[in-house]
């Protein structure tokens, strides 16, 4: 086990990640439990330093009889006991013979990245009867094509199919919407459910069917 290899390794993560980033080193081959970490980037992550002693996995390791049960591990959570969390992956350092001589440890502290995620969703929830986005009109003719693709949503059915009833339904969604505000809107919505421009106001004036 190279050391000064290990050290720079560190050294050079930490840099590369930042200061959120830990990186320790353990050495495993003096045999003493309370004093492996060898080497330690950005300590104020777990608020250890070099000298220190192990983490449980370090333990199981020191402690395992058969080395090739243990795997590395990758991207699993840990907290620290002020309450941060970090993401951590744990490298096992064998020399030729499969003997586990060291553990090189990645704890990156991804606390504040869950607050953003936290207050990110918090911005993004929208309600179970919005679930795509609505569309922002550029002009009125925009908006206006927009409460006719609504009014055929709320009809449930294209055009072609819609009975008498459904027309008018889309049509008072339309009213009440203040699409005939919009100018010549009368010929657009006429045009587009295939009815006069009179039936269109007798639809207006009608009731809508249960």
């Amino acid at each position: 086990m190279d050391i000064d290899f290990f050290k720079r390794l560190a050294s050079s993560l930490a840099q590369q990640f930042g200061e959120n980033c830990e990186v320790l080193v353990h050495d495993l081959r003096g045999g003493d439990p309370e004093h492996t970490i060898v080497a330690i980037e950005n300590g104020h992550v777990s608020h250890r330093q070099a000298g220190d002693g192990p983490s449980r996995i370090v333990l199981q390791a020191m402690n395992e009889k058969d080395p090739s049960q243990l795997e590395d591990r990758s991207a699993y959570l840990l907290k620290t006991h002020d309450g941060r969390i970090v993401k951590s992956s744990t490298i096992y350092i064998r020399n030729s013979e499969g003997k586990i001589d060291g553990i090189l440890s990645i704890n990156y502290d991804i606390t504040e990245l869950l607050m953003a995620q936290r207050a990110i969703g918090s911005l993004l929830n929208h309600s179970e009867e919005q679930r795509v986005p609505a569309r922002i009109p550029q002009n009125v003719n925009d908006l206006l094509d927009d409460l006719i693709a609504q009014s055929v949503q709320i009809a449930g059915k294209p055009v072609a199919l819609m009975t008498k009833s459904d027309k008018i339904k889309a049509i008072h969604f339309l009213n009440d919407a203040g699409a005939f505000l919009v100018t010549r809107s009368g010929d657009k919505v006429s045009k587009y459910f295939g009815i006069s421009k009179y039936t269109l106001y007798s639809y207006i004036d009608a009731n809508i069917e249960d």
